[in-house]
């Protein structure tokens, strides 16, 4: 009878101790925000500062309020690995980690894969930098922060025509890549209405020799090269057409802007321009705010650091990442609720300003953008060049 009566009094107290530590720590609930990025593959560099963006939102807002309560927010973070094969396993993670709404993906490709396992599951996904059209079509759990890539690839058409006075342009991307094969014929849709010639090629995943493609590009006697692909294949392109002497100003979206990019064109005498979301040298409140703190908590932790290409230059995907976290929090606040299906129909009613821009949904699931920012890769720096819209 003792030893039972003492075996009751240790687990009392061992209760009591396990209730005062949770109780102590916080005295919050919590709530789980997904993370659905890639930290590996072709887009694993831009995956991380995607993060990274996240991350620091994380830091700034740790906490929401729901109906007089306050909940810890903690990210749950999965590898998407930039596969659309192993995407939807990845956010399977996510559903069963419980958590109350994604954030991601950069790539539309897996932003798609995981599409349908979002809405199964009845929770709603906020993409950061995904631009492809097909992300948010017949897709009433998906929404996104950026502007989309019908927008990108006119953006490009009405600069390299105003900016080089190009004539002929010469267009390259991944075969089968739903993000460059996209935005490629959206560019040369947009290049020939302008009054333009476009030759387009393809190389497959796994090219390593760009040299044919580049003499071709030459051959053709292009004005300009637009080349959507990821970074990895962005690298040997430049890389090699400056080998090879070209003088072709070499253009592309959202996802070139990138320290690999810097490090490909540094010491080379070619441009490289890129279309963007964003400028670290904003300077509206809310954008230089931001910059200064990201830049702070970059340089607090050598991993961050690392995960932002060794330097604390603020990419663009990593002001989306916190935009898209924000408009979580905002959802969230306007919900009143931590389910999926309410934060969902909540993120229609978000309303608010961003760092790279005003953010809400007029038009379904994608965001009102109507501008984008163009910038030259430059001796290891982005430098900015112009605000530019659609219509030149």
């Amino acid at each position: 009878m003792k030893k039972l009566s003492a075996l009751i009094l240790i687990l009392a107290m061992t209760v009591s101790l396990v209730g005062c530590s949770q109780s102590s720590t916080t005295g919050n609930k919590t709530l789980y925000i997904g993370v659905f990025e890639p930290a590996s593959g072709d887009n694993g560099a831009g995956g991380k500062q995607e993060t990274l963006g996240i991350q620091y939102a994380n830091s700034v807002t740790p906490t929401v309020v729901v109906n007089g309560e306050t909940y810890n927010v903690v990210l749950k973070i999965v590898d998407n690995q930039s596969s659309t094969d192993k995407a939807p396993t990845a956010a399977q993670q996510l559903v069963s980690n419980n958590v109350s709404v994604v954030l991601g993906s950069y790539g539309s490709g897996v932003s798609m894969a995981a599409a349908p396992i979002f809405e199964q599951a009845k929770i709603p996904a906020i993409g950061c930098s995904c631009t492809n059209p097909a992300v948010t079509q017949n897709r009433p759990y998906y929404f996104r922060v950026c502007f989309i890539d019908p927008f990108q690839g006119s953006v490009m058409a009405n600069f390299v025509k105003d900016q080089f006075n190009a004539k002929k342009a010469y267009v390259l991307n991944m075969l089968g890549e739903d993000y460059g094969s996209g935005l490629a014929t959206y560019f040369a849709n947009a290049f020939k209405t302008l009054g333009g010639d476009v030759k387009a090629e393809s190389f497959p995943e796994g090219t390593s020799d760009f040299s044919a493609y580049i003499q071709n590009a030459i051959s053709y006697g292009a004005d300009v090269i637009f080349a959507p692909c990821s970074t990895t294949y962005a690298s040997l392109i430049i890389s090699q057409a400056a080998s090879a002497g070209c003088k072709i100003p070499i253009t592309a979206g959202d996802t070139w802007e990138s320290s690999v990019i810097l490090d490909a064109q540094k010491g080379t005498n070619l441009e490289v321009y890129v279309s963007t979301f964003f400028d670290e040298n904003d300077k509206s409140s809310l954008a230089a705010t931001f910059v200064t703190g990201f830049k702070a908590w970059l340089n607090s932790n050598p991993q961050y650091k690392t995960d932002n290409g060794g330097n604390d230059i603020v990419a663009a995907v990593s002001a989306l990442g916190y935009d898209a976290y924000m408009t979580a929090i905002e959802a969230i606040k306007i919900a009143g609720s931590t389910k999926g299906e309410d934060i969902k129909n909540a993120i229609s009613k978000v309303n608010f300003d961003g760092v790279t821009g005003h953010i809400s949904f007029p038009n379904g699931g994608d965001a009102d953008k109507s501008e984008a920012f163009i910038k030259q890769a430059d001796n290891g720096v982005f430098k900015f060049v112009k605000r530019q819209s659609s219509a030149g």
